[in-house]
């Protein structure tokens, strides 16, 4: 089991491997001495991708070289979910849009009710070992279905689509390295014959999301450079929703790069946009995009920037069970427990908030790096009431060991 405090460890053996001093690396991340030195200790959880990004590129490694991940699994779920990952990163390299993997296929119907499966059902619970035992065999049957059924074609690439979406979120929030940014280069070969500007769109937010640890500046120019682009569709619904979308991926971008005025600005696009749509309109893509969709990204946005306990005003009245996405409604209670936690007044509500978000989608939760901080962070403090016991058994879950 991990002693906890993992990116501080692996900060400090890094560090070392490179000759590199404290002053040296403080320096070039823009984190104070005494900072960074806490962070090494185990003082200090690295609860920002600001920090998580300005200290791997100092130290010139990836995000998931600090992070350790992918995290060793702790439970027979979680085991499985791991345990797909090959296999569907085998499927990622086999298949060539037109060429035919010469594998048996079900009807069209049948093979367009397991995309719906996947992307309706698997994907909302966040079950990433369901997905995972499911995408390698799908994968290959929508490319058959590509070449062998031409009156399908078309709705074989948006199945493609919405595999490789759901292929790059299982890497991702596993911590598979290289498998996420693979699957969403193939998606967006598959937008690209698509043709449409919403399709585009979702590509470039799916290399952005997948992708933008590794290149935040990248992110926010192709995610502008694509709402220039599309701009003059925006009469099309499906063109709005994925509009508003890469303004939010550009202000996650500008939060993760510390610019709390361009993160502002973008959040204000991306409101007026949803303010712009029918009540009950399309759901393009599954983006879920609209009010309740801004609202839980301001509350993300708010704790990237370091807002604290202040974050819980604009979760006020917020609803985020509108949008049947487990892993969102986790992501909310995440960062709405982990922005609560950061001051002792509200430390409690914190933690409740943080059970909350595990209850809702533990696999997502238990594997992610930020939540794995938090809780790494707070054990020292914990005391021997009933906080402190879900707190010690959260962090048992993920694979932490208690202190105390």
């Amino acid at each position: 089991m991990d002693e906890g405090h993992e990116i501080g460890r692996r900060l400090r053996e890094i560090r070392h491997w490179r000759r590199l001093s404290l002053s040296v690396v403080a320096g070039l991340s823009g984190i104070s001495i005494g900072h960074l030195s806490r962070i090494e200790r185990g003082e200090r959880p690295v609860t920002k991708r600001r920090t998580l990004e300005a200290l791997a590129n100092a130290l010139r490694v990836s995000p998931t070289e600090l992070t350790g991940q992918p995290f060793a699994p702790v439970d027979p779920l979680s085991n499985e979910a791991h345990a797909s990952i090959a296999a569907v990163e085998t499927a990622l390299d086999a298949y060539d849009l037109g060429t035919d993997p010469g594998v048996p296929m079900r009807p069209w119907p049948e093979l367009a009710a397991a995309v719906s499966h996947l992307n309706e059902e698997l994907r909302a619970q966040a079950d990433y070992a369901a997905q995972g035992k499911v995408l390698p065999g799908l994968l290959a049957e929508l490319h058959a279905a590509y070449v062998r059924a031409p009156e399908h074609r078309r709705d074989a690439l948006e199945g493609l689509v919405y595999a490789y979406r759901a292929a790059a979120s299982v890497g991702k929030n596993l911590g598979a390295r290289g498998l996420p940014m693979l699957a969403a280069r193939l998606a967006q070969v598959c937008a690209e014959h698509l043709a449409a500007p919403e399709w585009i769109g979702f590509a470039t937010y799916l290399r952005g999301i997948m992708g933008g640890q590794h290149h935040r500046s990248h992110q926010y120019a192709l995610s502008t450079r694509t709402i220039d682009q599309i701009s003059g569709s925006l009469s099309t619904p499906s063109v709005t929703q994925v509009t508003g979308t890469l303004h939010l991926n550009a202000a996650l971008a500008s939060a993760a790069q510390g610019d709390a005025e361009r993160t502002r600005d973008h959040l204000a696009e991306a409101a007026d946009l949803a303010n712009r749509l029918p009540g009950q309109g399309e759901n393009f893509a599954g983006l879920y995009f609209g009010a309740v969709n801004v609202g839980l990204w301001r509350v993300s946005l708010a704790t990237e920037l370091g807002e604290g306990a202040r974050v819980a005003e604009y979760a006020h009245d917020l609803r985020p069970e509108t949008i049947p996405l487990r892993s969102w409604q986790a992501t909310y209670y995440m960062d709405l427990g982990r922005s609560l936690a950061s001051e002792r007044r509200t430390r409690e509500r914190g933690i409740q908030n943080l059970m909350r978000a595990e209850r809702i989608a533990p696999q997502f939760v238990r594997n992610n790096v930020f939540a794995r901080e938090a809780v790494s962070g707070l054990l020292p403090a914990a005391r021997r009431d009933a906080a402190g016991r879900e707190l010690r058994g959260l962090a048992y879950r993920m694979g932490l060991a208690p202190t105390g």
